[in-house]
């Protein structure tokens, strides 16, 4: 079957780097079908699809949609909402009435749940209609796929902060804690070990949701290698948690915000803060700093990585074929074949959607505190090419006259 109609695209959650590539390769692909009447994007996400909030992306030139491409953020806007059976069938009423046949669907683990929901109403009413997840998340979360478009350039960043905050550690020794996103799953933060070259270069430590954090045993391991090193630099997960999987963030602080799925909003600079008072206090160190990244790897500029870039295009195109030419639904996955290069697969919505990838045992150190080599040769790639190498002078010492 290749029925005729419009083709219907939006972008849920976080923003990327790269997001747009999706975008683009999805309505670039779609324009090459006789039987796409319209392409359409929604703004703000599932909230756009059910206000009807639609551009013409059809109207859209060739040119601008390649500019648009290489602009970091969510270039249709994006939604926190996490919308319910009650809400996707009011989604596939307005999709219905404006004879959209073709859904992509931009976003991570939620976002492939919703297109399962809308798909299956389709289906009930055995409407012409095909329903595509498209994966996007820098946290790398997406069961079923090697890796998520978005991660590679947000990992790229967060090695390359940890470069800049090792060199200036070095340079003014201290204790320097860095937060990085990640509730659940720990690749992000993982991604700073690539920042380290020489043996005494941070991040000396790392801490990751999957495995428990004891506040004791964080004092020790900075003081084990202060006392080495004179400094330390550390990579810390926002989502570190205890023994029983609760939030630390939430065990440290009294007032703590939930979002709107009940979260613990991990978010802002207080678990930074908390950890860095604890290591003043009890270590008695002075100089110690703590910064949470925030926002800042999700979308900084010219810090994109070509084969996130590239693979980002490649899952929107693959999206529209699978949807247009091959006439099935589904989420597409990112397959690793070889040392490095990529094939894409269709797997079902359920196989994917509502569920979390974590880090796997093998990519984790047996302390709990660093990451294994095999990390380092999965995640390596991903960063793209160009990835900055700091150095440092090797010249001898001279030797001392009045202070020997």
């Amino acid at each position: 079957m290749n029925f005729s109609g419009k083709v219907v695209i939006a972008q849920g959650g976080g923003p990327t780097q790269v997001i747009n590539e999706s975008l683009v390769g999805a309505v670039l692909e779609s324009r090459k079908f006789s039987q796409v009447t319209k392409i359409y994007g929604a703004l703000n996400g599932v909230e756009g699809l059910v206000n009807e909030e639609f551009i013409d992306l059809t109207q859209e030139t060739t040119n601008n949609l390649e500019k648009v491409a290489k602009t970091p953020s969510a270039a249709l806007l994006s939604t926190r909402v996490k919308p319910d059976k009650a809400y996707c069938k009011e989604i596939f009423k307005v999709l219905k009435a404006h004879d959209v046949r073709y859904f992509f669907y931009i976003g991570g683990n939620d976002s492939c749940d919703t297109v399962r929901i809308v798909n299956k109403y389709a289906q009930e009413e055995n409407y012409e209609f095909r329903a595509i997840h498209i994966p996007k998340t820098i946290d790398n979360d997406l069961v079923l796929n090697d890796h998520s478009p978005g991660y590679g350039s947000a990992a790229r960043f967060v090695t390359q902060a940890f470069m800049g905050a090792n060199l200036d550690n070095k340079a003014l020794k201290g204790v320097y804690i860095g937060v990085v996103m990640g509730r659940h799953a720990g690749f992000l933060t993982a991604a700073s070990s690539i920042a380290k070259k020489y043996p005494d270069d941070g991040p000396h430590l790392i801490y990751l949701p999957e495995r428990p954090f004891y506040m004791d045993q964080f004092l020790k391991d900075i003081k084990q290698v202060y006392d080495q090193y004179g400094r330390c630099v550390v990579a810390v997960s926002e989502g570190i948690q205890d023994e029983k999987g609760v939030p630390i963030v939430t065990k440290l602080c009294k007032n703590v915000e939930t979002d709107a799925h009940g979260n613990p909003y991990l978010g802002g600079s207080a678990l930074g803060e908390l950890l860095g008072n604890e290591v003043k206090k009890k270590l008695n160190i002075g100089r110690v700093r703590a910064d949470t990244f925030g926002y800042l790897q999700r979308c900084f500029v010219s810090c994109v990585s070509d084969i996130d870039l590239m693979e980002a295009r490649e899952v929107g195109e693959r999206a529209a074929q699978f949807a247009l030419w091959e006439d099935v639904d589904g989420s597409v996955t990112i397959q690793r074949t070889g040392k490095y290069s990529v094939d894409y697969q269709l797997r079902s919505l359920k196989e994917i959607g509502g569920k979390t990838r974590t880090m796997p045992d093998e990519f984790i150190n047996e302390k709990g505190n660093y990451v294994t080599e095999a990390f380092y040769q999965y995640c390596r790639p991903l960063l793209g090419s160009g990835l900055p190498s700091p150095s440092k002078l090797r010249a001898p010492r001279v030797a001392k006259i009045l202070n020997k």
